[in-house]
């Protein structure tokens, strides 16, 4: 009884952050004639009512959805209708995945249970863009983590449904689409595919199809409908990165410009390459010994591959890489809090258009303190908290001196949280160079992306040097 008790004061402090966050500005605030996502959401709303079935918005207030009319809409009734729907998803979908996760695991005791699901909702990048910045990312999130939850405790099917409604909601979850395949291939391999094993397969195959179907079936009337939806979900023609996003190809253009010399498809082969090659090893040791650590690790590894090397990367698809970094904080606390910091300092630039500062400061704050206070985050850097003991050893045997890898660890975080706060008040208080308009933007999504680097390095050690026997893993139930 205590425990749910503990459990909804959890709750109701992450529902506060967010409504804090929600009542500061948002993108595209009063900036016509482009706006932003919070226009691109209402605009979503204002075709939707106007085509053939529009009764799903007999109370919304007309003004705010009439045909060509209503762009650039804003009004206090109409934000909190629009912070209310984020709300309403989150509290459906996001938020009981997240406390359903940490009341599942294992081997650790109920309080640390109720201190991960509150830092976990006090995730700064999660709340920043959905209920500063806006937009709706903790619903496709929120159903990509009920799919981890159904593939982790066997109900493979509904964890498989889940997974497929999250990518029709949001396409980037195809981030997360290697590590599901590839985890439930394992599965039906070691129940052996010519019993158990080709059941589950041709029913995991049903699953998917049959949940495509339905959630398409109203674009296949018309082929070139179907042909415009697809070109939507795969903007191509918009370049191989957008804006200011802290990935290899965003920061490789400051030394050289690769967009101008190497032609579109050349540009769409390398990236498929660099993400295939980087991704390649942990699927394939999924695949061949799955299990819900080694699912959780690759997630975060695939994800990180995709957001460094893909094709058209936004700066918040950083959160796909989050979210399961999010769902291993409990195992390696440290690096964790780490990582989740440096993804919300990588948003600086866009945080600072919608002008967001104030709110990105305390949520980071807070979200900093509750780590530290709840797994004493600065007593879990030794090689074994880490996870690189079996790495070490392995080094050890040709190096005897490779004793320093902790220490080094914790002198790379520090360094990197100095740059990081030097650099937020540099572009907060100075004035760049009049040649140099958007050089702190670079340094940051340079910085980022650095950080970003060393954790892929970091999470793929870990799965390939994981142990086979799984002595000391944290399981789902």
């Amino acid at each position: 009884m205590e425990k749910w008790y503990l459990m909804t004061i959890v709750v109701l402090i992450g529902l506060t952050v967010r409504w804090t966050v929600s009542l500061n500005s948002y993108s595209g605030a009063g900036k016509p004639p482009m706006f932003g996502d919070y226009e691109a959401q209402r605009h979503w709303q204002e075709i939707t009512f106007n085509l053939p079935v529009k009764q799903w918005a007999k109370f919304i207030n007309p003004d705010w959805i009439a045909l060509h009319t209503s762009r650039g809409y804003e009004s206090q009734a109409h934000k909190l209708f629009m912070r209310t729907t984020v709300l309403i998803a989150d509290l459906l979908i996001y938020i009981p995945a997240v406390v359903l996760y940490c009341c599942c695991l294992k081997d650790i005791s109920t309080k640390k249970k109720i201190a991960n699901a509150l830092c976990i909702l006090l995730y700064p990048g999660l709340i920043l863009i959905d209920y500063g910045h806006f937009q709706y990312n903790s619903v496709s999130l929120g159903f990509a983590l009920w799919g981890v939850l159904g593939v982790s405790c066997d109900w493979d099917l509904l964890g498989s449904l889940a997974f497929c409604l999250a990518i029709n909601y949001k396409q980037m979850e195809l981030y997360h689409s290697l590590p599901f395949f590839c985890f439930l291939l394992g599965k039906c391999f070691k129940k052996g595919l010519r019993g158990k094993g080709f059941v589950l397969l041709v029913k995991l195959a049903c699953t998917v199809v049959a949940s495509f179907v339905l959630c398409w079936l109203p674009f296949f009337t018309e082929r070139e409908q179907t042909l415009q939806v697809l070109r939507r979900l795969f903007p191509v023609d918009r370049g191989l990165f957008e804006d200011k996003v802290a990935n290899i190809w965003c920061s490789f253009n400051v030394f050289l410009k690769i967009r101008d010399i190497l032609p579109r498809h050349i540009q769409l082969i390398m990236s498929f390459c660099f993400t295939f090659l980087s991704l390649l090893p942990a699927c394939i040791k999924l695949i061949l010994q799955p299990s819900s650590k080694g699912f959780k690790f690759t997630l975060v590894s695939c994800a990180l591959s995709f957001f460094l090397f893909s094709f058209q990367v936004h700066e918040k698809s950083i959160l796909l890489v989050s979210l399961p970094v999010c769902l291993v904080l409990s195992e390696i606390p440290f690096m964790s809090t780490w990582f989740l910091l440096v993804s919300t300092f990588s948003l600086l630039p866009l945080l600072l258009k919608d002008e967001l500062l104030m709110p990105s400061v305390v949520t980071t704050m807070a979200f900093f303190l509750a780590c530290v206070t709840s797994f004493s985050i600065f007593e879990k850097t030794s090689e074994e908290e880490l996870q690189l003991k079996s790495f070490s050893i392995s080094v050890r045997k040709y190096l005897p001196c490779f004793t320093f890898l902790s220490r080094m660890i914790q002198y790379l975080f520090l360094i990197s949280v100095i740059t990081m706060v030097l650099l937020t008040l540099m572009t907060v208080t100075l004035d760049p160079p009049q040649k140099l308009p958007d050089l702190f933007s670079v340094l940051v999504c340079f910085v980022s992306c650095l950080n970003f680097l060393f954790f892929l390095v970091y999470f793929n050690i870990i799965i390939m040097w994981d142990s086979k026997s799984g002595r000391n893993q944290k399981k789902i139930s």
